[in-house]
């Protein structure tokens, strides 16, 4: 790799492992990211290195001045840190995102809720919340078995872009791949027109 290359970080969040249809494109964006120079792809799998609930003891542990922290707070504490390290040493955050419930998949909630953190990636001020990651963008690619763009029961594309905002990463693209139970030709057809908006996103990179 070149001391200018690229560096992509790819999240797969789905449980259905070789069946995932969100874990398909996402291999697709690798696949064409293979042998590029310029291009360093670090793949972190949120359902095989799960996830625990955040809950009140780590959250407190953030509050607590490192040089303070009792050897457990110190372990809770390292779960965010590195995520939001590694996160900030990319420069393109690739989410592959089923949706569940109308939602985003548990797993991939607990990484957010390990990456929006005040006064790391983001931060209050007298005029709202100011992000402080600077510099990136991200591709969501989302999978559906129904289809919901532009209708009010998408309320994951929303939430997506509100996290991804609160950080200041607001150069989001969406692709959608839905549809995906309503017939395989229909299914073929979307996986399809999904892997051409993932091969023009990546002539632009």
């Amino acid at each position: 790799m070149t001391a200018s290359s690229i560096k992509v970080l790819v999240l797969n969040s789905s449980i259905l492992g070789d069946s995932s249809q969100s874990r398909a494109l996402a291999g697709h964006v690798m696949q064409g990211l293979a042998g590029r120079e310029d291009v360093e792809v670090t793949e972190r799998d949120l359902v095989a290195s799960e996830l625990p609930h955040l809950d009140i003891d780590e959250l407190s542990s953030w509050g607590i001045n490192s040089a303070e922290r009792s050897a457990k707070q110190a372990e809770l504490a390292k779960r965010s840190d590195e995520l939001i390290e590694e996160l900030l040493a990319h420069d393109v955050l690739v989410l592959a995102v089923p949706l569940y419930n109308l939602g985003i998949p548990s797993q991939l909630k607990a990484w957010f809720d390990r990456i929006l953190r005040s006064g790391q990636t983001f931060r209050y001020t007298e005029n709202g919340p100011q992000g402080l990651v600077e510099g990136k963008r991200a591709l969501v690619m989302t999978t559906r078995g129904g289809q919901y763009v532009g209708t009010e029961m998408d309320s994951q594309t929303p939430h997506l872009k509100s996290m991804l905002g609160l950080m200041g990463i607001n150069d989001v693209e969406m692709i959608f791949a839905e549809g995906l139970a309503m017939g395989e030709k229909h299914a073929a057809d979307t996986m399809k027109e999904a892997h051409q908006a993932i091969d023009s996103y990546l002539e632009r990179f």
